[in-house]
C-alpha cells in the first residue's frame, strides 16, 4: 500500500478490513476513527455557549446539596481542604483532556480518544461506564429536584413531583437553554457566596457579625465523623476530611462534559482551550469559594442540613437556604429554594445531553447497537435519547426508600464512574503525550499545551485512584450492603466490560509507534476553515456581540 492520504486509505480500506485490525501501512484502528459524515451530529454550539456551558455546565447537586453532607462530617476547615485538593485533581483532568480534544476534537467524545491511543476495548469500557454514570446522574438530579420541592411540600407523596420533573426535561435547543440555565446558574451562585459574605460580615437583621464563629469549638473547625463507632477522636477527626473527598468527587464530576461537547462546538480548536483555561477560575470561584461561605455562615452542628442517608423529609436541600434561616432573613430562602430548583433541572438536562452522545459515540463506532447512531433532521441522535430517558424511572426508588437515602446511593454510584472517567482520561493523555513523543510531534505545536505535564496527569490518576479506592471506608463501619454495592459495583463493572471486550475481539494496547494522529484531522480543519469563512461573510462584529461571545 502506498504512505498517501491517511484519509483516502480508511476509505479503501474501510469496506474490506475490519475497523479493528491493524491496517498494512502500520497504522491501527483508522477505520473507526472517522468521524461519519452524513447523518451525524452538527455543529451548532456556539464560542458563547461552549464557554457557559463550561463554566456552568457542572454546577450543580454536588456543591449546591451534597455540601451539607460534607460540612456537617468533615467541618468547615475539612470541606475547604477536601474541595480545594480535590479541586487540583480536577483542574490537572480539564487541562489533559482539553489538551486532546484542542487537537482532535471528533464527535466520539473522550472514550474515542482511549480508542484512539490506548486500545478499543479501554474505549469501549470507558464509553459504557460513562454511559451509565449519566443514566444514574439523571435521575439523581431529578430525586434532588423532589427534596428542594419538599421543603415547601411534604402533604403531596413525592412521587408526584417526580412524574412532574420527568415530564418538563427535554433537549430541544439543548444549547440555547444551557446558555441560559448556566447564566442563571452562574449568577445565582455568585450572589448566593455574596449573600454569606454579607451575613457573615454582620448585613443580617440581627446585626450579628459570625466571623469565624462556626470554625470554633463547638462547632469547627473539623468534624467528628463516626466517632461513637471508632471511639478515637483524632481518627474521626481524619475520617472526617476522608468523606469531604468524597463528596468534593461528586462535587466536580461533571466538569469533563467540554470533552462531550467538542463534537458539536464550532470553531473547537479556538473555542475548547478558551472554554478548558477559565476552569480554573471556576474552581476557585464557585466550589472553594462557595464551601469556605457555607462554613462561615452555617454551623456544621445544625439538623436542618440535608445529610445523605439520614435526613427527613423537607430538611432544607442546601446550607444556603439554612444560612438565611438561621439569618433571620424571610422569604429569601423561597427564592434561593426556587433557584436550586433550577439548579437541578439544568443539571438533569445538561445530563440527559450527555448520556445520548456518549451512547452515540459508542453506536458510530460499532460498540452499541446501530439503531443508537441514528439522528433526525437537526442532528439529535434521537434513538440515544429516548433510551438515556428511560432511565429516569430510576428515580421512584425513593417511594420505597427516603430521598436522602436515594441520594446517597446515587452519590456513590455517581461518584465512582466519574472517578474512573477520569482515571482513564489522564491514562490516556498519558499515552497521548508518549504517542506524540515517539512520532516527533512537539506538544508545543499543539493548538492547546496543557501546564503541569507530565506530572499533573500522573498526579491526578494516583490521587483519584486512591479516592475511589477507600471512597466506601464508612460501610464497614458497621457493614452496609446497599452503601457497600453502590460505592465499589462500578470498579468490577468496568473491568467485566474491558476484559470481556479484550477476550472477545482479542484486542492488544496500541503501539506507541502505531497510534494514528491523523485521522480526522482534515475534516476537522475543512469544517473550521468553512465556519471562519462563513463568520468572515458576515462582516465585521459590533461591539455587542464581541461582548456576548466574551462572555
Amino acid at each position: 500500500m502506498e504512505h498517501g492520504d491517511p484519509e483516502k486509505h480508511v476509505a479503501e480500506k474501510s469496506s474490506e478490513t475490519s475497523s479493528e485490525v491493524v491496517q498494512d501501512d502500520g497504522v491501527y484502528a483508522r477505520a473507526e476513527l472517522v468521524d461519519p459524515d452524513k447523518e451525524t451530529l452538527h455543529r451548532a454550539l456556539s464560542a458563547r455557549q461552549i464557554q457557559m456551558i463550561a463554566l456552568g455546565g457542572a454546577v450543580g447537586t454536588g456543591l449546591i446539596i451534597g455540601s451539607g453532607s460534607a460540612l456537617v462530617r468533615g467541618g468547615p476547615l475539612g470541606i475547604l481542604l477536601g474541595y480545594t485538593f480535590v479541586g487540583m485533581v480536577c483542574y490537572m483532568v480539564m487541562v489533559a483532556l482539553g489538551e486532546m480534544c484542542a487537537y482532535l476534537p471528533h464527535k466520539k467524545g473522550f472514550p474515542g480518544y482511549a480508542t484512539r491511543f490506548v486500545d478499543p476495548a479501554f474505549g469501549f469500557a470507558l464509553g459504557v461506564n460513562y454511559l451509565f454514570k449519566y443514566l444514574i446522574v439523571t435521575p439523581n438530579n431529578i430525586n434532588a429536584a423532589g427534596v428542594v420541592i419538599q421543603y415547601w411540600n411534604r402533604s403531596v407523596h413525592i412521587a408526584v413531583w417526580m412524574v412532574f420533573c420527568v415530564n418538563l426535561l427535554g433537549v430541544r435547543v439543548f444549547g440555547e437553554l444551557e446558555y441560559w440555565f448556566s447564566t442563571i446558574k452562574v449568577i445565582t451562585l455568585v450572589g448566593l457566596i455574596l449573600m454569606g459574605i454579607i451575613i457573615d460580615l454582620g448585613g443580617n437583621p440581627h446585626h450579628d457579625r459570625y466571623g469565624f464563629r462556626y470554625w470554633q469549638h463547638p462547632y469547627g473547625p473539623m468534624g467528628t465523623y463516626l466517632l461513637s463507632k471508632v471511639h478515637n477522636h483524632h481518627l474521626s477527626i481524619f475520617l472526617g476530611f476522608w468523606s469531604t473527598l468524597t463528596n468534593a468527587l461528586f462535587a466536580y464530576i461533571g466538569t469533563e462534559l467540554i470533552g462531550v461537547t467538542v463534537g458539536e462546538a464550532q470553531n473547537p480548536s479556538k473555542n475548547i482551550p478558551k472554554a478548558i483555561k477559565r476552569t480554573f477560575w471556576r474552581i476557585v470561584v464557585f466550589y472553594i469559594g462557595g464551601v469556605f461561605v457555607i462554613g462561615l455562615i452555617v454551623p456544621s452542628t445544625d439538623n436542618a442540613i440535608f445529610v445523605a442517608n439520614k435526613s427527613k423529609a423537607g430538611a432544607a436541600a442546601s446550607p444556603f437556604v439554612v444560612a438565611t434561616t438561621l439569618a433571620g432573613i424571610k422569604v429569601l430562602n423561597h427564592i434561593i429554594n426556587a433557584c436550586i430548583l433550577v439548579f437541578v433541572l439544568s443539571a438533569a438536562n445538561s445530563d440527559l445531553y450527555i448520556g445520548s452522545r456518549t451512547l452515540y459515540g459508542l453506536a458510530v463506532e460499532g460498540k452499541a447497537p446501530r439503531i443508537f447512531a441514528r439522528v433526525n433532521r437537526l442532528g439529535v441522535p434521537w434513538p440515544a435519547l429516548i433510551f438515556c430517558t428511560c432511565f429516569c424511572g430510576l428515580v421512584f426508588l425513593n417511594v420505597s426508600s427516603s430521598s436522602a437515602k436515594v441520594f446517597g446511593w446515587f452519590v456513590n454510584l455517581v461518584s465512582t464512574f466519574g472517578a474512573i472517567t477520569w482515571m482513564c482520561i489522564c491514562y490516556t493523555h498519558i499515552r497521548f503525550m508518549k504517542a506524540l513523543k515517539v512520532h516527533g510531534k512537539s506538544r508545543d505545536s499543539l493548538p492547546y499545551k496543557a501546564p503541569f505535564q507530565p506530572y499533573g496527569s500522573w498526579f491526578a490518576l494516583i490521587s483519584t485512584a486512591i479516592i475511589t479506592l477507600f471512597k466506601g471506608f464508612d460501610t464497614f463501619i458497621p457493614f452496609t450492603k446497599d452503601t457497600f454495592v453502590t460505592s465499589y459495583i462500578a470498579i468490577p463493572t468496568f473491568v467485566i466490560f474491558w476484559s470481556g471486550y479484550k477476550l472477545y475481539y482479542k484486542t492488544q494496547v496500541i503501539p506507541l509507534e502505531k497510534v494514528d494522529l491523523t485521522t480526522g484531522r482534515r475534516q476537522i480543519e475543512e469544517e473550521e476553515e468553512q465556519f471562519r469563512h462563513e463568520e468572515e461573510m458576515k462582516g465585521p462584529k459590533t461591539r455587542w456581540r464581541k461582548v456576548v461571545e466574551t462572555f
